[in-house]
């Protein structure tokens, strides 16, 4: 039988060494009863309330892949402490045969342990149920008394022995400061920048940024409220912040977040990092100019004319360049031969990257001919010590092949050319007038755009996958006019090595 072990602990107060004792004793468990242990997945200060725990949904997916026959917890509680995801998933389980174990709750598998097992996943949930009242009801206290509940300390406070809240006499004149300095206009950037630069940290030891400027700016506790869920309690921590003031910068926020931003935000350019001048080779990036009718034009432009001025090459118009590239590679979609090119080259390397699991298949397959042969040997009435040390010696290795093997196909599932094929297809449905959808067929399919005097060439992420398109072919309804492109220049590119990729579809 072959297993995996399931560990976990709920909170940041506990530790590593709780995982190491789970593991202990599940290991110890498994060798006990002739178990081989393949895989690990452990989850770290996440209650078992929630199902949302990314170890353990893979753990769940990888059970269909019938490469282990057990999952091993410590307790039951460890796998669930819902008595309905506790079903859910351990009839998951079973319906890709593979069971779940406790190392240190034996129950059998009749009807007795059904009923065991629903008592121990009963009172598990009852015990957390139970500790989450208590919980609640210590911080109620606290805040009704007005205690520090946990969390970050606001900065301008510290926390006495007995939790409760008092003025820092170093940190507290600054937040003043902040809040006037907002409340006479500066901006939150200012804020943060002149912070910085007289030294101030949060309570966590870091540099300001824009949020926990923002976080400051809002945090009621200044004006002496203490919280929890739906209770306020007023005047029940050291006032910093008189309300007036407070009440006063939150208009000024709401303000600021309601009014356009200061500055223009900058335009998605989609051939960013791909596109490349035809001239010098060098990469091409987005930037946008107005016109004296006040259009706001927006355009790719060589690294090289506009830093070091090296370059002849003009700029060339960002929609018309975007637009060209987004058609030409729904055409390439859009071509059958295409996606049988990429899904073969994919099926290729599929089987080039992973040479360790052929090479581990064929070893189990020498072992498995070796302990037959040796089987048929004292059948026929030949047994010694060195034949049954033989045997030994292979039934070990065979073990450790088979948690190999299972560890390599746990690390590299393999997919389909069906599968690969239907991932592909799905890309035609994609409409290139969405900027979402331009930007995801970009980023899957393009390598690399180099924009020649008289052509454009477009690389692919496959093999042979380069498409040269000359403005001879392009309509003059398709082109803006003037193109905003300098077609002039005849030098050819500082050629770039153009990069084929199959690999980049590998899922």
């Amino acid at each position: 039988m072959t297993a995996v072990i399931y560990a976990r602990y709920s909170s940041d107060n506990q530790r590593e060494e709780s995982i190491e004792g789970q593991i202990r004793e599940c290991t110890a468990y498994a060798e006990k009863n002739g178990i081989t242990i393949v895989k690990h997945y452990i989850d770290r200060a996440i209650s078992a309330k929630t199902d949302n725990r990314p170890e353990f949904q893979q753990m769940i997916k990888d059970s269909d892949k019938k490469l282990f026959d057990i999952v091993l917890v410590w307790k039951l509680d460890r796998f669930a402490r819902n008595r309905y995801d506790s079903a859910h998933y351990e009839y998951q389980l079973e319906r890709n045969h593979v069971k779940l174990v406790s190392a240190t709750e034996p129950i059998s598998d009749g009807p007795a342990g059904i009923m065991v097992k629903s008592m121990l996943t009963g009172m598990a949930e009852y015990y957390s149920a139970e500790l989450s009242e208590k919980v609640v009801r210590g911080m109620t206290e606290n805040v009704l008394k007005g205690k520090y509940n946990g969390g970050t300390i606001p900065i301008g406070y510290t926390v006495d022995e007995e939790k409760f809240f008092q003025i820092d006499p170093l940190k507290a004149p600054f937040v003043v400061e902040a809040f006037q300095r907002y409340n006479d206009g500066a901006t939150m950037k200012e804020l943060m920048n002149w912070l910085n630069d007289s030294g101030v940290t949060t309570n966590r030891n870091q540099k300001f940024t824009y949020n926990s400027i923002q976080t400051l700016l809002t945090n009621r506790r200044y004006i002496g409220e203490n919280r929890f869920k739906d209770i306020v309690m007023p005047d029940s921590i050291p006032v910093i912040i008189e309300k007036e003031l407070f009440d006063s910068v939150q208009d000024k926020i709401a303000k600021n977040r309601r009014a356009p931003a200061r500055h223009k935000a900058e335009d998605d350019y989609l051939l960013t990092t791909k596109l490349f001048c035809g001239m010098c080779g060098a990469m091409m990036f987005g930037e946008c100019g107005t016109s004296r009718n006040k259009n706001v034009h927006h355009y790719y432009k060589c690294a090289n004319a506009k830093r070091t001025k090296t370059c002849k090459k003009k700029t060339v118009r960002k929609e018309w360049l975007e637009d060209l590239v987004v058609n030409e590679t729904m055409k390439m979609i859009r071509d059958d031969d295409c996606i049988q090119s990429i899904v073969d080259a994919v099926m290729i390397l599929q089987e080039q990257e992973n040479t360790v699991l052929p090479l581990l298949e064929k070893q189990m397959k020498d072992i498995e001919n070796g302990i037959e042969n040796l089987l048929n040997a004292i059948q026929a009435g030949v047994l010694t010590s060195s034949t049954k040390g033989r045997l030994e010696k292979l039934e070990t290795q065979q073990k450790e092949l088979e948690i190999r093997i299972a560890e390599e196909k746990l690390a590299k599932p393999k997919v389909s050319a069906d599968f690969v094929k239907f991932w592909l297809t799905n890309f035609r449905k994609l409409d290139p007038n969405v900027k979402s959808h331009r930007e995801t067929l970009i980023n899957t399919f393009v390598n690399a755009v180099y924009l020649y005097d008289e052509k454009v060439l477009i690389t692919f992420n496959y093999k042979d996958g380069t498409k040269t398109i000359t403005f001879d072919e392009i309509a003059a309804k398709d082109a803006p006019e003037g193109n905003g492109s300098d077609l002039g220049c005849f030098a050819p590119p500082k050629m770039l090595s153009v990069r084929k990729y199959a690999g980049l579809f590998v899922l």
